[in-house]
């Protein structure tokens, strides 16, 4: 079988995708960031190729697709260009090094898998993105070919998901006394920092968000400038806000998504967290095409006000990937 590619360019908008370099960076420096802060989410090497069978498919691939995009390889053991492919997407899996899950899915062991995902041939990719199947590719293609393609999917879950990956334990394959090589820091930003947060203070919402994209202009993962930013741009937005009106008008269109996204930034900076996320996970669901992306883009800008180790945002991906799906 010659293999058919299958671009993702029909699925999602890759024109406001940045350079494949720049997501990269940003991937692996938002992994420093949770290692150094001590995470307890790494998982071992071995973790990054798993055999997903029917009933473990809602765990190992659509739960776990709300932090990391979930590879599918459909495959057969009686099928020669699988024998091929199969070796190359393990040993890439392994070297993208958490950007990206491998789930190898047996055809003749969960024919309802195969029904479900339509595969006409085997072996046949498809990803798993926040909830999402998209079709990759079909048939042995050339490593090459793999490479783009992968990357173009770890940049649509970073930019469009924000997804970043997860942690693997390096020590896990390691050899004992193998030396940890040190992360360094892009900056110091102090300067920087403590002038967004003397804007803040002032209500000087844009000087705040311009000292806070100074920083990230340098250093991407500065995890402090990510937050800020994130801060600042909710406050601006709110400010000037009628509270009483925008509520009103949310009670009233539960359909209108610009007065849902409003009122879940009132949810927000009012604390009630679970409440903004819960309002626009259900306008996800309730909505399709333009205003369904901008409800779920706006989520995701609010998971970067709270953080991504809080259980809420954890709880509110989750969620978020059940209704896309």
């Amino acid at each position: 079988m010659q293999p058919r590619n299958m671009s993702m360019s029909g699925v999602v908008d890759l024109a406001a995708v940045k350079a494949a370099g720049e997501a990269k960076a940003k991937a692996e420096q938002a992994r420093a960031e949770a290692a150094r802060r001590g995470d307890t989410g790494a998982v071992p090497p071995s973790s990054l190729v798993i055999d997903v069978d029917e009933a473990g498919f809602e765990r190992d691939v659509l739960q776990r697709s709300a932090e990391v995009p979930v590879v599918i390889d459909f495959w057969a053991e009686w099928c020669e260009p699988c024998k091929q492919l199969s070796p190359v997407l393990e040993r890439l899996a392994t070297e993208y090094n958490g950007r990206f899950v491998l789930a190898k899915v047996d055809v003749e062991a969960n024919q309802m898998l195969m029904q479900q995902f339509q595969i006409q041939g085997i072996p046949a990719v498809f990803a798993v993105v926040a909830g999402q199947a998209l079709p990759l590719f079909q048939g042995a293609a050339p490593e090459a070919q793999i490479r783009e393609t992968l990357d173009q999917l770890i940049q649509v879950g970073e930019q469009r998901f924000g997804l970043t990956g997860i942690t693997v334990d390096a020590e896990a394959g390691a050899e004992p006394g193998a030396d940890e090589e040190p992360v360094e820091r892009a900056g110091p930003y102090d300067a920087l920092l403590e002038a967004a947060v003397r804007a803040l203070d002032a209500d000087d919402f844009g000087g705040a968000a311009q000292a806070y994209r100074n920083v990230l202009a340098d250093d991407p993962g500065n995890t402090e400038a990510k937050l800020g930013l994130a801060q600042a741009e909710l406050l601006a937005r709110v400010k000037g806000m009628d509270p009483q009106q925008v509520r009103k008008e949310a009670a009233e269109r539960p359909d209108d998504v610009p007065a849902q996204i409003a009122a879940a930034d009132l949810d927000l900076v009012g604390g009630h967290v679970e409440d903004a996320f819960g309002r626009l996970v259900e306008a996800v669901r309730r909505t399709a095409g333009e205003d369904r992306d901008a409800a779920r883009l706006r989520l995701l800008e609010l998971f970067e006000v709270i953080g991504s180790d809080d259980p809420r945002v954890t709880a509110a991906r989750s969620a978020l990937a059940r209704v896309l799906f």
